[in-house]
């Protein structure tokens, strides 16, 4: 009998010991061990994002208009210069008006994402991204941990929600961006107070407390939820607090609305150990679920193979093995203005995709949706734009491929600046070996008219010309006498039924492009080679 009760003892701590083992959940490490990409994402190339939320409300004052409504002098941050007059002008002064009631007033009267989700998807997206928080530290979500949500204040609507639900009806896949671990230093204006005019030195309303609320419309709500403490009072126990908070609703978000990519602002992990965390449990839900690791985190976050590499109004400067995305706004503002300065237009966003999609990249295109909801006509300009060339190129573009090199005659737009100082070359062609903010814009100077861009797919090479014209341009890359270039058997302008002139030689491939072509913007080139 002794034997078999210390058998059963031992069986039993074998079995606690190994159930003991299976709750421990796997550490980030061990669940991006062999990670692979997930395929719709390595052959989506494109899709598009609503940077939107609450500080798209005021008609002006930039895109940070949360932090410099506080700001009587903006100091470099010159494009929030307008925010703090706007303000006063059109809502009071911050010292009893704050950006709690610019939340307030944000109705998004117009908004119906299943609509905007049709569109997106008819344009040409195959992927949706939608701004889960901001550095203004306002969840668009159904947040427990945070009150000062867009279903408690403002819209009263779980914006997030209503994405997700139109994003998986049009079958896309869902993702959301959350920029809010830099809100800490990002909000300290709040707590200041004029140093000039009638009300200098009265405190700005970041400096209530929930009992200030009592009476008015946000009564039971704390400020210092918003806002975070005054600094005098923040200690130690509190900062972690405000970190674990993160966690939390970071957690609820991924948990509960399961988005395919989770996309990260700043660099690094948010909050370091703690937004680590939150990836962790975003792929080890994935995990559960799937039975193997198919979400994707995004971000400026370095030696982290398992983590798409995000290059923030830029472009990489080279072929990268593994995936990026190009992040870009319509505007120069991210959050809608109506006093913004446009950034892109049609040619320039196709430039960016074509050169972006050449080096193994996906383009994320963000649109400046009015706090309305509805798209503003310039960016509605630009999309109609994207949709005809997308229909017409789509097969270079989706599922593809880089060359062996991504272009030929690069850099030609150098060639164009003429009037350009040594000085301010000099600053080009920095920007260009560079990759954050290295963007083309509606103010560079035109590419020259034979240079390009290569994809492939299938058995099939295309030769995007940037800046089409009809003229004579030789590539010599395509010579025959690079090694791996076959013989070209045919070529075809995509979208265009004309024959096309070629002549294949040792040292160059000459092209005639025509002068009738199907867009305004990139020509595509269809090559097929021989066996």
């Amino acid at each position: 009998m002794k034997k078999i009760r210390i058998i059963c003892l031992f069986i039993l701590t074998a079995l606690n010991m190994q159930l003991s083992a299976q709750n421990i959940e796997p550490t980030w490490e061990e669940l991006c061990k062999d990670y692979q990409f997930p395929k719709w994402y390595m052959e989506a190339r494109f899709g598009i994002w609503l940077h939107w939320g609450a500080q798209s409300q005021p008609e002006e004052g930039g895109g940070w208009y949360a932090r410099h409504m506080y700001m009587q002098n903006v100091g470099g941050e010159t494009f929030g210069k307008n925010a703090y007059p706007y303000h006063v002008k059109t809502y009071g002064h911050p010292s009893d008006v704050g950006f709690k009631e610019v939340i307030h007033s944000w109705k998004a009267e117009y908004l119906d994402a299943d609509a905007l989700i049709s569109y997106f998807k008819k344009v040409g997206a195959k992927y949706f991204i939608i701004l889960a928080n901001h550095h203004d530290h306002f969840d668009n979500f159904n947040s427990t941990y945070q009150k000062w949500n867009s279903v408690n204040v403002g819209p009263k609507r779980d914006i997030v929600g209503e994405f997700e639900k139109a994003t998986r009806k049009y079958h896309l896949p869902f993702a959301v961006s959350s920029h809010d671990d830099r809100f800490l230093n990002w909000w300290l204006p709040a707590f200041g107070a004029d140093e000039t005019g009638p009300k200098k030195g009265i405190p700005y309303d970041g400096n209530l407390t929930k009992a200030d609320g009592k009476g008015k419309w946000w009564e039971g709500l704390d400020p210092a939820d918003l806002y975070g403490l005054p600094p005098a009072k923040r200690t130690a126990e509190w900062l972690d607090s405000v970190k674990q908070n993160y966690v939390n609703r970071m957690k609820e978000l991924v948990t509960n609305y399961k988005p395919d990519m989770l996309w990260f602002d700043g660099y690094g992990f948010p909050y370091g150990k703690y937004g680590k965390e939150v990836c962790r449990t975003y792929l080890y839900n994935s995990l559960k679920e799937h039975g193997k690791v198919t979400a994707i985190v995004a971000g400026k976050i370095a030696d982290e193979p398992s983590v798409v590499k995000d290059i923030e109004c830029g472009t990489a400067n080279k072929i990268s093995t593994t995936p990026w995305q190009s992040i870009i706004t319509t505007g120069a503002n991210w959050f809608y203005k109506k006093d913004r300065e446009m950034v892109h237009n049609s040619r320039t966003v196709i430039e960016m995709l074509t050169d972006v999609i050449s080096k193994n990249g996906n383009l994320v295109l963000n649109i400046e949706l009015k706090p309305n909801g509805i798209i503003p006509p310039e960016d509605s300009a630009i999309l109609e734009d994207l949709k005809q060339w997308l229909h017409i190129n789509g097969e270079a573009v989706y599922a593809s491929k880089p060359w062996k090199i991504y272009g030929d005659n690069l850099n030609s737009f150098l060639k164009q600046a003429n009037n350009i100082t040594n000085a301010d070359l000099e600053a080009v062609k920095k920007q260009v070996n560079s990759e954050q903010f290295n963007q083309r814009t509606v103010k560079s100077n035109p590419y020259g008219h034979d240079e390009v861009r290569f994809t492939t797919c299938g058995n099939h090479l295309y030769i995007f010309v940037l800046n089409p014209a009809q003229s004579e341009i030789s590539l010599s890359s395509l010579g025959l006498n690079n090694a791996d270039v076959k013989k070209i058997k045919t070529m075809k302008l995509l979208g265009s039924s004309q024959k096309i002139n070629f002549r294949q030689m040792r040292n160059n491939l000459m092209i005639d492009v025509p002068a009738r072509r199907p867009t305004n913007y990139c020509a595509v080139f269809k090559v097929t080679f021989s066996s």
